[in-house]
């Protein structure tokens, strides 16, 4: 069912006045050029695609920018006018970008479109369920195209350093409730913005295993900052974590279960106007490869380059296409 009139033209006034904001900041008319050359590898050149220009987008978090980049250089190989809007701040804003036009690719998250985009409260535990139900349900709303997603499971989690695990005994998400309720000062636990107010977050599971969240010593930091403070474990002795972050791996935190499977399921897929996907086919069919090969262990390697080596996004990604054999470097 379409949008009321009323709330579609609010829709794309905000967007507008949006994606103005989001472009004065970035300095730019229409995105930037893609920062890496690449050519053809077993990527060749679509005469359909040859000269298309296609804006390419993303979140401002490593992963999604990483993601970004695997998009452009695709795209690059394939022939397309690629142009790089890339780090958009929020879910929100990335969606509303594309939904007005300013974007015609990016890689969203199943359960981020299921709950934050379409409303709905209850996550579907099995993977592609839950794909398909987002994939029907968004079409069917907002003309939106979901291709087939990766492997990968980019989820929520919460983690603790080894020596809060060994201390509180918890390992579970259900053994964090019950040190909610018995010692609160105990569960001190730093989350970010988004995390600390989505239903897919912070509120919902405290719901789903029946604590309250006011009880919660909470700080509010920068996702990244978050890794460090849990790892040091006095300021956080709990923090909110992406299961393919790869500092989880390299500063030793240990993950608490979720035992009653609460967190959806975050599988990434490209995503596109209905308008766009009819014209231009080619595009998922040149991605389908890439998609299917990005894996947990993948992404989480990708991210720690990032993340823990300090390299640039866009280095890894070109790396690893060429690794792959998708591209080449030039």
């Amino acid at each position: 069912m379409k949008a009321p009139a009323r709330q579609t033209f609010a829709r794309r006034l905000f967007a507008l006045a949006l994606s103005a904001a989001v472009l004065a900041g970035c300095g730019l008319e229409s995105g930037g050029a893609v920062p890496l050359s690449v050519g053809p590898g077993s990527i060749e050149p679509v005469p359909e695609l040859d000269g298309v220009r296609i804006t390419v987008g993303s979140k401002d978090f490593t992963e999604q920018i990483t993601l970004g980049y695997i998009i452009e250089f695709a795209m690059t190989a394939a022939g397309a006018d690629v142009r790089d809007l890339t780090n958009i701040q929020g879910s929100n804003s990335t969606r509303d970008a594309q939904l007005d036009g300013q974007i015609d690719l990016t890689y969203e998250y199943t359960g981020t479109g299921w709950i934050n985009y379409l409303g709905n409260e209850t996550p579907l535990p099995d993977s592609q369920e839950q794909y398909e139900a987002v994939r029907d349900a968004d079409l069917e709303a907002n003309d939106m195209v979901w291709a087939v997603p990766a492997p990968m499971n980019n989820t929520y989690a919460i983690a603790m350093n080894r020596q809060t695990a060994e201390q509180t005994g918890v390992k579970t998400l259900s053994d964090y409730a019950r040190l909610v309720q018995t010692d609160p000062s105990a569960a001190t636990t730093c989350v970010e913005t988004e995390f600390n107010v989505r239903q897919d977050g912070y509120p919902g599971m405290a719901a789903k295993y029946e604590f309250d969240p006011a009880a919660v010593p909470r700080q509010i930091l920068q996702t990244g900052i978050i890794y460090q403070a849990t790892a040091d474990g006095t300021q956080c002795k709990f923090g909110e974590v992406f299961t393919t972050d790869g500092r989880i791996i390299a500063l030793d935190l240990v993950l608490l279960e979720d035992d009653r499977a609460f967190f959806p399921k975050y599988n990434p897929a490209l995503i596109m106007k209905k308008e766009f996907a009819d014209a231009h086919p080619e595009v998922a069919e040149v991605m389908a490869p890439i998609s299917a090969r990005l894996t947990d262990e993948v992404m989480t390697e990708l991210n720690r380059q990032v993340d823990v080596e300090g390299r640039e996004p866009a280095e890894v990604a070109r790396d690893w296409m060429v690794s792959e054999g998708f591209v080449t470097a030039e």
